[in-house]
């Protein structure tokens, strides 16, 4: 705006209004679940989240998705329907996702959908929206238990369900903000790391190849775990799905120079929770009363 300026005194008086006002927000969207809840213990969703509306995160998921199905189809990659690893993902799906709104509430209207793609990656994903996609080389590589692949989708699907996407899209844009404003210090008052790009802060950020913090990864290592339980699958296959990375990951470098904890990291963790989740996954598997065709 013409004839409009911030400088000095005033450039960072704003900047400290503006990181202590969203710092008063925090207390509210970050505070932990109460302990009466049954399952794992997380976090409420990042306040940075709501700076990206969810509508426009979940159609430029969508987008992106059909691009890559296209693309796969074009290749000769993409599973078809009768394709017995394709079934397999599916019914594991149709499991799962009963359970997903109890975490967001948006879930109710998504169009879940898994697909297969040829490809010797050891990968899987979830975009917003509950658009996923599995690679052979995971189910292939790992050689996956149906109990490890249930681990694998829930992991995905919590990244989508608490929105770590639109997360780390939302501190993009408030790091954005912080660079006009004046930068460091509102970066250091929100804990914002400043090398997140204007990239991230924009819904054309690349959905299924975002990576994640150690923070995000371990949250979902836990939500998923909680939700693969009320599925009915066992919680302790995240053990066995982790050692199994560690096999083919040798030569990884160590945890403090990753992102993602590592696995040790994270079957201590597993261990730790699966307290909280094997009454979830007992229940499950229990036979439904006068279910006739279980007695």
């Amino acid at each position: 705006m013409q004839g409009c300026s911030i400088t000095g005194k005033g450039a960072r008086r704003t900047v400290l209004q503006l990181g202590l006002s969203l710092l008063a927000a925090l207390p509210a969207a970050q505070t932990v679940q109460a302990q009466t809840r049954e399952g794992v213990q997380v976090g409420e969703s990042s306040v940075f989240a709501k700076m990206i509306p969810a509508d426009q995160v979940e159609r430029s998921a969508a987008l992106q998705y059909q691009q890559t199905l296209a693309q796969a189809t074009k290749q000769h990659a993409l599973g078809p329907a009768d394709h017995p690893q394709v079934q397999r993902l599916r019914t594991i799906m149709d499991k799962i996702t009963p359970f997903a709104s109890a975490w967001n509430p948006r879930a109710q209207q998504w169009k879940w959908e898994v697909n297969l793609i040829g490809s010797n990656q050891i990968n899987a994903y979830c975009m917003p929206g509950g658009k996923i996609a599995f690679y052979t080389g995971i189910l292939n590589k790992l050689q996956l238990t149906d109990d490890e692949v249930a681990m694998v989708m829930g992991h995905e699907i919590a990244h989508a369900l608490r929105e770590h996407a639109r997360e780390r899209m939302g501190k993009g844009q408030a790091t954005e903000l912080a660079a006009r404003l004046g930068g460091s210090l509102l970066s250091g008052l929100l804990g914002i790391d400043p090398r997140i790009g204007d990239a991230v802060a924009q819904t054309g950020a690349n959905l299924a190849s975002l990576k994640f913090g150690r923070e995000d990864e371990s949250e979902a290592d836990l939500v998923g775990m909680e939700l693969a339980a009320r599925a009915g699958y066992d919680p302790r296959a995240g053990v066995s799905l982790w050692q199994k990375m560690a096999a083919n990951n040798k030569g990884a470098p160590p945890e403090w120079l990753s992102t993602h904890p590592s696995g040790n990291t994270r079957i201590a963790e597993i261990e730790a929770n699966l307290a909280k989740v094997m009454p979830l996954y007992e229940r499950a598997r229990k036979p439904h009363a006068g279910d006739l065709s279980s007695q």
